[in-house]
């Protein structure tokens, strides 16, 4: 996949990560996370996308990965690599992980 497709019943999980950050530690977090999923996150199994976003004030960022599976989501979570990356973002910001799944979505009429 080359895109982020947020669809209903499609049996995909979302893994939302919701860190509160000081905003001159953001753009390092950023990186960290960026370099995280481009060296090891997009490379594993059932891996379909991910995506980091920063708040506008820059108190947090949000990292939305999409899963074909829960346990795709957990062997993930436990690869030394992973760990290593999920370490140095907790150094520098709060997570809030968990996991999710689409109820709905609503778009303008067109």
């Amino acid at each position: 996949m080359t895109e982020t497709v947020i669809r209903t019943d499609d049996g995909t999980f979302a893994m939302i990560n919701v860190f509160e950050v000081e905003p001159d530690k953001q753009k390092e977090l950023a990186e960290v996370m960026r370099e995280g999923a481009d060296r090891f996150i997009r490379h594993r199994p059932g891996c379909l996308s991910v995506n980091i976003l920063t708040s506008l004030d820059g108190k947090r960022l949000v990292y939305y990965a999409q899963w074909r599976s829960k346990a795709d989501i957990k062997a993930t979570m436990a690869d030394p690599d992973v760990q290593h990356y999920r370490d140095k973002a907790a150094e520098l910001a709060k997570p809030d992980p968990h996991a999710y799944t689409v109820y709905s979505i609503h778009h303008p009429e067109d």
